[in-house]
């Protein structure tokens, strides 16, 4: 009934006679190539890889077009990797320090309230994404759906949007990395260690997709073990069995939500980590990138999506209820502290005076911030790639090497690594909060880093929002022109579990989201009487929203393109699913006769 392998695709290719196309078969490299260790590595790739699966029966010349509208990319990424790149992938500073930050400001109560919505924010964004990109696992993810189903004038502003969000990433989390070092040993200073960052970054990205991808395992697989074991340590904690000595030595439940209380700014501080948490999650979007690396999307797409349901409740949900257990809002550290010490779970471990484990949390955080900068990399290099191939970026980002390296795209990310060197005082180094309106986690460097670039993050501060906003809009639009063009939702390998109804609550929350911004950027918490210093804060916030309407502005009068009525919608380029309603009925009638609990793992965990 579905053809999928390589092999057969090959044997129907040739039977119908010679591709009009020019393929590519790593596997005649040697393992040296591949990895991108050797000098042929570096080397264009002579031709489009071709190696996905593609679902369907079709004749001969259809499965020839079909493979032919491949990429240079190679699919290689395996289910684990997917599958804890949805996990734990973005669990990073967000999670283990800016939650500190969103205590203070909001209170318990606030912390949950936001994460919350947000989490089933990113929930239904993530279920739209996973059906789309089973279907569409084309080169670009979301900026590429986005030109097709949206507009490509608004895709080409998101697009490169999205990728200034990345440049600026990059160095502020080495210098991050630089800073929490900090927290063991000055003996060297901060300029060696972010040569070093820098260096172990370049090193990673030298293996390319397989080193990001192995990357991202072990470090979401030590995330998810220190957030596991931080909750089932503040478990006892709260019930008393701390050690006999300290604070937590007898039951205090829900103390901290009775002193200091629940709230720390009412409404106002809901507002002000409403906006922390949804730029917390930033990078949950990564897994639609990725779909177009693995060579069964259909098999892995939906485990990495309902995987992200799991972090959001059983990680973010769960460690941050019991933060908010453990520490009172008004928590001296909180207020006071810097670098990584100022992480609630570090404050949590020192406050119940079990010795050894923050500093495990502490190289847990060194590690993730490396982490997001390696995923910055990669996200970004390959929507710059999107951007060159559709026309919108210089044609020599196209150049995809042997190793599967978009090599010149990647080069330009790793060239804004060293911006990290600003942070840099002659005269010392002055550590203070800065708070990256990008990614919203409090990030600890010198002022003099603060004031060279936060006009430069303020320009990428909504690209996140905005991806997402795109994604819903997007699975709307897809929706739409299927139906319109005669199809039927059940000829869909996943379906979002909530449909276009997930989509449009996710567009209702990201415009809450963004009105809870402005709201918080006009009025600052602590208040700004200033008028220069509340024109500041309001554009370093809302900066970002002229630049995508300047972007949007400038595709449209090069390009000249407008978005398409549904029936105009192109649905089959670089479709990979061609399966029919019966094929589909069948599919699904088979798996109802598995036995209960396999159905039941399947519901929760897979497809």
């Amino acid at each position: 009934m579905m053809n999928g392998s390589k092999e057969k695709l090959e044997e129907s290719i040739n039977a119908a006679g010679a591709p009009a196309v020019e393929y590519y078969d790593p596997s005649k490299e040697s393992i040296w190539t591949r990895l991108g260790v050797t000098v042929e590595s570096f080397k264009r790739a002579p031709g489009i890889v071709g190696d996905q699966v593609i679902e369907g029966d079709l004749a001969h010349e259809d499965l020839e077009r079909v493979r032919g509208e491949g990429h240079a990319l190679q699919a290689k990424m395996k289910p684990r990797h997917l599958a804890m790149i949805a996990v734990g992938g973005s669990i990073g500073t967000g999670l283990f320090v800016g939650s500190g930050s969103a205590l203070r400001i909001g209170g318990p109560a606030a912390l949950l309230i936001a994460w919350t919505l947000v989490g089933l924010l990113l929930v239904n964004v993530t279920q739209a994404l996973g059906e789309m990109a089973i279907v569409y696992p084309v080169s670009g993810g979301f900026y590429t759906l986005s030109s097709r189903f949206l507009d490509p004038g608004f895709a080409f502003a998101m697009g490169w949007n999205y990728c200034l969000q990345w440049f600026v990433t990059i160095p502020l989390e080495i210098t991050v990395a630089a800073t929490t070092v900090q927290y063991w040993t000055d003996a060297l200073p901060i300029a060696a260690w972010i040569t070093i960052f820098w260096a172990v970054l370049i090193i990673l990205c030298i293996f390319g997709t397989l080193g990001y991808a192995e990357e991202e395992f072990w470090a979401a697989s030590l995330k998810l073990l220190v957030a596991v074991m931080f909750t089932l340590i503040g478990i006892i904690c709260i019930c008393g069995g701390g050690p006999s000595s300290e604070e937590y030595n007898h039951y205090i439940g829900g103390l901290h939500w009775r002193d200091p209380g629940a709230f720390a700014n009412g409404f106002h501080g809901v507002c002000a980590v409403f906006v922390t948490a949804a730029f917390s999650f930033s990078g949950t979007e990564v897994i639609g990138l990725a779909a177009s690396e693995t060579p069964n999307p259909r098999a892995t797409m939906p485990g990495a999506v309902k995987g992200t349901f799991w972090r959001i409740a059983l990680i973010y949900i769960t460690t941050l209820t019991i933060i908010g257990l453990l520490i009172p809002y008004d928590e001296p550290n909180l207020l006071g502290g810097s670098g990584s010490a100022t992480s609630p779970f570090v404050i949590a471990l020192d406050r119940a005076h079990i010795p050894g484990l923050n500093h495990l949390v502490n190289a847990t955080i060194c590690i993730s911030v490396i982490s997001i900068a390696l995923s910055s990399v990669f996200a970004g290099s390959r929507t710059l790639l999107a951007l060159a191939e559709t026309g919108y970026a210089p044609k020599f980002f196209t150049y995809v090497d042997k190793s599967s390296r978009p090599l010149f795209s990647v080069l330009t990310f790793l060239l804004f690594a060293p911006i990290a060197y600003v942070s840099v005082v002659a005269a010392g180094d002055i550590v203070c909060t800065f708070y990256a309106p990008s990614d919203t986690r409090c990030i600890f460097i010198p002022c003099v880093f603060l004031k060279k670039v936060d006009w430069l993050v303020a320009i990428s501060g909504l690209s996140a929002i905005v991806t997402w906003l795109s994604i819903c809009l997007c699975h709307i639009r897809f929706r739409r022109a299927w139906r319109v063009q005669g199809h039927s939702v059940e000829e869909l390998p996943f379906k979002a579990a909530a449909g276009t109804w997930g989509s449009w609550f996710g567009v209702i929350l990201i415009i809450l989201v963004l009105m809870a911004q402005f709201y918080v950027a006009l009025f600052p918490i602590g208040g700004v009487t200033d008028a220069s210093e509340r024109a500041t804060s309001f554009f370093q916030a809302y900066l970002a929203a002229p630049i995508l309407i300047l972007f949007w502005v400038a595709g449209y009068a090069w390009k000249g393109t407008k978005p398409k009525r549904a029936h105009e919608i192109d649905l089959d380029t670089g479709r990979k699913s061609w399966l029919t309603v019966e094929e589909m009925r069948e599919y699904r009638a088979e798996r109802a006769r598995a036995p209960l609990y396999i159905r039941i793992y399947r519901i929760l965990f897979s497809n």
